[in-house]
Parts: structure tokens; C-alpha cells; sequence
């Protein structure tokens, strides 16, 4: 996949166009622009569930799709070690040079299966990076592998239920379609347009009954503003 998002941040981190965005656009809704600075944000400007996740870390933690490493920076800081992974190349060199120590630059599954870690954050709506619901199971269920006993899977998403209210409040979706949070995305960078990907949006019961049903614990952390939560998942 050609590294849109990694472009567009080593552009405005180390080039300094500041007045550069990034836009998204998906199945669902029209575009929209992502300032970059929000991706290089600090603590005080992270929304609480960010915080809130940031604030239960603890141990040895690794942080999927660390991005420009905002996440990371902030718990290093707190001198706890961290390790920071992303298939963007230009993203972990931003975030490299921001002063996150331990970087990879890989997908989460071919991640090495002996490491463990007591905290797995998967922020940014995390629940995005598994695509499809019926890959979420199978997602969990990896994620939980790299886990210590007590270890804890933080994770966030939304449910975007609200994107098919009427009026009236009634919800229309097509009951012959698929789950109605599974999206597909795509990045523009001034005249750069990224692949086509999958994401996944699921709401709190739907993550929930996947988790337990797969044999794990599902507790609900924290909602946000705008029909967003924050989940912890940790082994049976």
C-alpha cells in the first residue's frame, strides 16, 4: 500500500508545511480534512478516552498503529516501556524522530509470537484495523495471545448507528447487507490517493458478545461525546 499518511507527516514534520492536510473519505460520508497537527497532538489536546487509556497503561506496553507516536512519547515520559509498531515507514520516522525509542515498523500479525506485553493499546478506533466483523473474533483473539496472564487489551470505537437516524430518529439500514459499521477508507495527499482499505466501526454490545464469546472479559472503560467508547479486554 503506498504511504499516504507517511508522505503527508514527514512532509509537515520535517519539511514544516504546516498548511498541508490529509483528507479521508469513506463509503459513508463525504470528505473530510485531517489537520496533521492533530496526529502530532499533546496529551492536553488528546480526547479524554485517549487519556483515559494512557492513564490505565502500565508494564510493558505495545501500541498498534503508533503513527507519529504521540501515545508512545507520552508513556515514555512516564518511564514505562513501550514498543511502537505501523506499517507506515514515513509515520515511525516522524515518530523516531520525536524520540519514541523502540519502533518497528510491521504489521500486527507478523509480530513475533514469544513477545508478551501487560498492555495493548489499540487506539484511534482500534477496532478499525481488523476490516470486517466477522475477522473481529480472530483479531481478538491473536491480540490476546501476545497478553500476560493479567495483561489487558485497551481499545476503542464507535457506533456509527446515528449515521442512519432520520429525522423522526428511526434507524434505516438493509437488513441483506452487511454489518452497518464496516466502512471502507481512503486517503487523499495533494494529488496522492491511497488504496482502498477496509475498517471496521462496531458498537459496545456487538465487541463485547464477540469477546466473551471467544473467552474473554469485555469491560466497558469510558464513552466519549460523540458515540465513542473506550474498552477493556483481558483474558478469562
Amino acid at each position: 500500500m503506498n504511504d499516504i499518511l507517511g508522505t503527508a507527516l514527514k512532509a509537515y514534520y520535517f519539511d514544516k508545511n504546516i498548511e498541508d492536510k490529509l483528507t479521508t473519505s469513506s463509503s459513508i460520508s463525504e470528505e473530510d480534512e485531517m489537520p496533521l497537527s492533530y496526529l502530532l497532538r499533546s496529551y492536553d489536546e488528546m480526547p479524554k478516552l485517549e487519556k483515559k487509556a494512557l492513564e490505565l497503561a502500565n508494564g510493558k506496553i505495545l501500541d498498534i498503529g503508533c503513527g507519529a507516536g504521540s501515545h508512545s512519547l507520552y508513556l515514555q515520559n512516564r518511564s514505562l516501556d513501550v514498543t511502537a509498531i505501523d506499517v507506515s515507514k514515513g509515520a515511525l520516522s516522524v515518530a523516531k524522530a520525536r524520540g519514541v525509542l523502540k519502533t518497528e515498523n510491521k504489521n500486527i500479525y507478523s509480530l513475533e509470537t514469544h513477545h508478551k506485553f501487560d498492555t495493548i493499546l489499540v487506539l484511534m478506533n482500534g477496532t478499525g484495523i481488523c476490516g470486517k466483523l466477522n475477522k473481529l473474533a480472530s483479531f481478538l483473539k491473536y491480540l490476546s495471545s501476545f497478553l500476560t496472564p493479567t495483561g489487558q487489551i485497551l481499545i476503542d470505537s464507535s457506533d456509527i448507528i446515528y449515521m442512519f437516524e432520520d429525522p423522526n430518529g428511526d434507524h434505516w439500514i438493509d437488513a441483506t447487507q452487511d454489518y452497518y459499521g464496516e466502512v471502507q477508507f481512503w486517503m487523499n495527499y495533494k494529488d496522492q490517493q491511497s488504496e482502498t482499505f477496509d475498517w471496521l466501526y462496531v458498537d459496545y454490545n456487538t465487541l463485547q458478545r464477540c469477546a466473551m464469546y471467544n473467552g474473554m472479559n469485555c469491560e466497558l472503560i469510558t464513552e466519549g461525546e460523540h458515540y465513542d467508547y473506550l474498552a477493556k479486554i483481558t483474558k478469562a
